[in-house]
């Protein structure tokens, strides 16, 4: 058997350093995708995976998501030999006397979502996609776009499809209800929190849908729109504040955050940095944003995230159907062709002729109000310490929004038995269990607060269990205080970084009262008791629940914790392998002052933003 690098990933060995390399990654991407059009263009599949919507939706899925890449390549000037089958594709399926006809829109779908970058495309390139119709086709294609956009679209970031698909129909010269694009304008204009956040929706997640799609579509909307200049400047001015603190999303070699639902649309989340040079806006010196923006798709680089055929997987750092959502069809990983919006651009804007800037490691904390985090730069990682958030429509909704901390370098687990609570990773979190079988984790939060570079939050386990718990910056390490009232025994569980695990066993695990270290060649994560003598212990985790690695260690503090009031102390981090991680180690923080905490959030504390709209079961 060999393992053939370039087909686990079509951007490997690729230096991604200019346009050029830029534009060739975007064509490795794509080719894999041509065997798997249909006989008459419509539809693509790449497997036999299901979504929670319809086949013939996931197909368009397959089909339309390129274009998100492909429409700005033939913006810019690229070839591309195979426009005549998207026409076909699009006269296809939009035809109800053929085959491949994609199925009306008769409710809120997920073809409404498909659509925008039909729109988009319409936009801007109707050369390719509109003029060369027949009128049949472009009746058909036009009477399914206007028949979509009167229905109701999810109350989130969805409302920017209808006003995408509208771009291309007034590009077109198609008439429409004009007023249904400005009602979904004013009513996104209702998610703004201010400093350049929005939320998702009246809902409590700030997650990557803020860059990879609010201010994504809002920053395709200020270039291409027309006659709307009060909307236009605001999109602008709101990106502009947003750069500076989504940087802190990414750390100095390109990776982001891993944090919340999505995540199989991978470099999409560098989708920001390429939307704010298709709009001319020098958010950040241009040398700034390009280094942004490359380095992210050079983080991708070397990962083994497609299939051996080099059609992009499910999954994350490598292929996995654990971490998916409900919606995650086998096209969806294609929107992460958003990133390839700068192709828009010619070889000579400022974006591409700029000298890429480094980035720099800032160690001092970043408190971020809005989605209520601290974040922390180490080598090579970006931490997030976070309270505020919650998903409960998703899959693994705790792990992706709830836990205490995140990271860039070592992603985060999702739990795959909720009857196996002494196998559970816990990275990041604390899992209580009352009967040795099952377990709780934070899942919801009463209060979040945050006091300068410090955070509260208050949650419950079970009905009668509260667990507040304070997170506080102390780079490399970072703290974390749980006062536990319970009115019956529980066992408790809490973990630090996951890092990955070698062939042969040959990592050093180090298990000690009060402490749990994980050593491999290239890591080193450790987990301390600051208060107190929990026992240490290294897990293997199950296999496939990281996002980055696909088998983890884990170091965990372990122990009984009696009816009444506890307190725990737990102080972590992870480093690359090498000489300041030994320093680090030999550098342990020191227990907070609860008092003092308590005191400081009673004067000071304010809501993070995330947590400020009613609650959603």
């Amino acid at each position: 058997m060999t393992y053939n690098p370039a087909t686990a990933n079509p951007l490997f060995g690729n230096p991604l350093k200019t346009r050029a390399d830029t534009e060739k990654g975007l064509r490795d991407l794509f080719a894999p995708l041509l065997p798997y059009f249909s006989k008459g263009g419509a539809r693509v599949r790449v497997d036999g995976a299901a979504a929670h919507f319809d086949r013939a939706a996931a197909d368009l899925e397959g089909f339309a998501r390129p274009l998100w890449g492909l429409t700005p390549l033939a913006a810019g000037g690229g070839d591309f030999a195979h426009w005549d089958l998207y026409r076909q594709g699009l006269a296809n399926g939009t035809d109800p006397e053929h085959p491949e006809y994609w199925g009306q829109v008769n409710s809120t779908d997920q073809r409404m979502v498909e659509l925008a970058a039909i729109g988009f495309t319409m936009r801007m390139v109707p050369q390719l996609v509109w003029e060369p119709l027949s009128q049949k086709a472009k009746d058909n294609l036009a009477a399914y776009l206007k028949h979509a956009r009167r229905f109701d679209y999810a109350d989130n970031n969805w409302k920017f499809f209808r006003v995408l698909v509208d771009l291309g129909l007034e590009e077109c010269g198609v008439a429409f209800d004009r007023s249904l694009t400005e009602q979904y304008l004013e009513e996104l204009d209702g998610f703004y929190l201010g400093d350049g956040w929005y939320r998702d929706g009246n809902v409590r997640r700030i997650d990557h849908y803020i860059p990879f799609a609010m201010h994504f579509y809002g920053l395709i909307y200020a270039k291409l729109a027309r006659g709307d200049e009060a909307r236009v400047a605001a999109y602008k001015e709101r990106a502009r504040l947003f750069a500076k603190d989504i940087a802190s999303w990414f750390d100095e070699d390109g990776g982001t955050l891993a944090f919340g639902r999505s995540l199989t649309y991978r470099f999409a989340c560098g989708g920001f940095w390429g939307a704010l040079a298709f709009a001319d806006v020098e958010a950040l010196p241009w040398g700034q944003i390009k280094g942004q923006f490359l380095r992210h798709l050079r983080w991708w680089a070397d990962k083994p995230i497609a299939h051996g055929n080099g059609v992009l997987s499910v999954g994350y750092g490598y292929p996995s159907q654990i971490m998916s959502e409900s919606y995650n069809s086998g096209g969806s990983p294609y929107w992460a062709l958003k990133a390839f919006l700068p192709l828009a651009l010619p070889e000579s804007h400022p974006f591409w002729t700029a000298d890429e800037v480094a980035a720099e490691v800032d160690p001092a904390p970043v408190p971020l109000k809005h989605p209520g985090m601290v974040m922390m730069q180490t080598a090579g990682n970006v931490v997030a310490l976070s309270s505020g958030q919650q998903n409960w429509q998703m899959r693994h909704g705790a792990e992706k929004y709830a836990k205490f901390v995140y990271s860039s370098r070592y992603g985060f687990s999702v739990e795959v038995d909720e009857r196996a609570y002494h196998q559970g990773a816990f990275d990041g979190a604390l899992g209580l269990s009352d009967d040795g079988r099952h377990y709780r984790v934070r899942e919801t939060n009463e209060v979040a607060q945050i006091a300068g570079d410090r955070l509260h939050a208050v949650w419950k386990p079970w009905s009668d269990v509260t667990v507040e718990t304070w997170l506080l910056p102390a780079n490399p390490w970072h703290i974390r205080v749980h006062r536990i009232t319970t009115p019956r025994p529980l066992h408790g569980t809490e973990g630090g970084f996951a890092i990955g695990r070698a062939d042969l066993n040959v990592d050093t695990l180090t298990e000690a009262a009060g402490q749990a270290e994980a050593r491999s060649a290239s890591d080193v994560s450790v987990i301390v008791d600051l208060k107190g003598q929990r026992a240490g212990r290294v897990l293997k985790a199950l296999p496939n629940t990281n996002l980055v690695v696909a088998r983890t260690l884990v170091p965990q503090l372990r122990g009984e914790i009696a009816a009444g009031e506890t307190v725990l102390v737990t102080a972590a981090l992870a480093l690359p392998a090498g000489a300041d991680a030994e320093t680090a180690l030999a550098s342990r923080p020191a227990a907070p002052d609860l008092d003092a905490l308590v005191a400081l959030f009673a004067e000071q504390g304010v809501d993070v933003s995330a947590i400020l709209v009613p609650e959603r079961f």
